[in-house]
C-alpha cells in the first residue's frame, strides 16, 4: 500500500512520536517516520519501548517499530513496564520467518512464535492488511484499544508497504565539553544519603525517575511525591525512559537515577541519549559495584570508566563527583546551564534496613505523574484513598 498515505492516517489519529530499530520489511514505514515525524532511533528494541512509553506519559501518542527478532529484546519492558504501568502504544513488528516464505535460518523459529509471544504478553494484535482502506479500519480499531490504556501491535508481512525514499539525514554531532575524572578521595555515602541529597535539590519543574530495585524503594521512603516514578522491572531501561520524557516534555527538568548493574545491562542507551542530547536531562549513576537488591553479587563496574564512556557518547558534561556537596552543586549547575549531563558517584553497599515497597500501584504512579505534567498535581491521599 501507499506508505505516505498510511503514514498520514497515523498522524491524523495523533501518532506523531516514533521510536524503533530498522527492519527490511518495515524500512519504508521507518523512512516515512524519519522524514515526517519525530523519530528516535533506539539502540535496541527494549529501549524503543521505554522511549515510547515515556513519550506517552509526556503527552505524545507513540509508535514502536521493530523486527520480530527484536520482540525478544522488548519482552522485559513489555511485561514489566508497559503491562504494570498500563501504558498504551501502537506497535509494528515484522514477520520475518513467516511459515512457507523462504527466509534466513535465524528467523525460522521466531516466525512461528511471533503472534504467540504477543498473546502471552497480553498484547492485542492483527495482521496488517496491504489494502489501504482496510488498513485504515484496522488503525481505528487499534486506536480504540489504545484509548483504553492497552498496547496494540500490527504484525507486518513482507511487501506490505510501497517505496518511501529516505530523505537525506543530517547527523547531529554533540561533543563533550566538560569531563572531570576522580581526583580526590570518594566520600562513599550510602545510596539513601545520595538520594536524599538529590531529592533536596528538586523544584516545581523537576521529575525524578528511579531505576528498579532498592533505588526506587529508598526514594519512595525519602519522599513519595507526584513528580517521582519508581521503575519496576525493565532493568536497564531508566535512561531511555528519561530520554523519551525529556524529548516530550522539554519544559520539565528530568533527573534519571541509575545503578551500575542497570546501566551495564543496556549501555547502548548512552549513545542514543548523547545523539538526541536533551539539555533538560541529567543522568546520575550511583555505583556500589553490586547487584544489591538480589543479594549483593558483584557487578563488573570496577573495570568500567563510565565518565569517559558517557563523554565519548556525546554527553556535554561527564563528571565524577566525590561527595554529596559536589553532587548538589552539579545538580544546581545543570539546572542553570541546561546541558545533557552525566554524573558518576561511587557509593557504599549500605542500604536502609527494613526497606518498604511502594504501596501505590505502578499505574497509579503513572497517572499521578501525568497529572503533575499537566500542572495539576494531586495529593497522594487522593490517589491511595488514605
Amino acid at each position: 500500500m501507499d506508505t505516505k498515505l498510511f503514514g498520514e492516517e497515523l498522524q491524523k489519529l495523533g501518532f506523531t512520536f516514533f521510536s524503533g530499530v530498522p527492519c527490511s520489511y518495515l524500512k519504508n514505514l521507518i523512512n516515512y517516520a524519519i522524514n515526517e515525524t519525530d523519530y528516535v532511533a533506539a539502540a535496541n528494541e527494549g529501549d524503543a519501548i521505554a522511549i515510547a512509553s515515556a513519550a506517552y506519559i509526556g503527552g505524545r501518542k507513540s509508535v514502536v517499530l521493530m523486527q520480530n527478532s527484536g520482540l525478544t529484546n522488548a519482552t522485559s519492558p513489555l511485561t514489566s513496564l508497559v503491562y504494570p504501568f498500563r501504558i498504551p502504544m501502537l506497535g509494528f513488528v515484522s514477520l520475518r520467518g513467516e511459515p512457507g516464505v523462504p527466509d534466513e535460518p535465524q528467523h525460522e523459529l521466531m516466525g512461528r512464535i511471533t503472534t504467540q509471544m504477543l498473546e502471552l504478553m497480553n498484547v492485542e494484535w492483527q495482521y496488517l492488511s496491504k489494502d489501504l482502506e482496510e488498513a485504515q479500519k484496522q488503525l481505528n480499531q487499534a486506536n480504540e484499544q489504545i484509548a483504553q490504556n492497552r498496547p496494540f501491535f500490527f504484525v507486518v508481512k513482507k511487501g506490505t508497504f510501497d517505496n518511501e525514499p529516505l530523505k537525506k539525514q543530517q547527523n547531529a554531532i554533540h561533543s563533550n565539553q566538560i569531563i572531570r575524572h576522580a581526583h580526590k578521595n570518594n566520600q562513599m555515602p550510602g545510596r539513601y544519603e545520595a538520594l536524599a541529597a538529590i531529592n533536596s535539590m528538586k523544584d516545581k519543574d523537576t521529575i525524578q525517575l528511579a531505576t528498579t530495585g532498592k533505588t526506587g524503594r529508598e526514594l519512595y521512603e525519602i519522599e513519595d511525591a507526584s513528580n517521582n516514578l519508581y521503575m519496576v522491572g525493565s532493568m536497564g531501561c531508566i535512561s531511555s525512559f528519561g530520554l523519551g520524557l525529556a524529548l516530550s516534555q522539554p519544559a520539565k527538568n528530568i533527573i534519571v537515577i541509575d545503578g551500575d548493574g542497570s546501566l551495564l545491562m543496556r549501555m547502548g542507551s548512552l549513545a542514543t541519549n548523547g545523539n538526541y542530547n536533551p539539555g533538560n536531562m541529567i543522568h546520575i549513576l550511583l555505583d556500589n559495584n553490586a547487584h544489591e537488591s538480589t543479594g549483593g553479587q558483584s557487578t563488573v563496574s570496577h573495570n568500567v570508566d563510565f565518565v569517559s564512556i558517557a563523554a565519548s557518547c556525546g554527553y556535554l558534561n561527564a563528571i565524577h563527583v566525590h561527595n554529596l556537596e559536589e553532587l548538589k552543586a552539579c545538580l544546581q549547575a545543570w539546572k542553570e546551564t541546561k546541558r545533557l549531563t552525566f554524573l558518576y558517584m561511587k557509593i557504599s553497599k549500605q542500604s536502609k534496613e527494613h526497606l518498604a515497597r511502594p504501596s501505590i500501584k505502578p499505574h497509579e504512579v503513572k497517572e499521578r505523574l501525568q497529572r503533575f505534567i499537566e500542572s495539576d498535581p494531586v495529593q497522594i491521599k487522593e490517589v491511595d484513598g488514605s
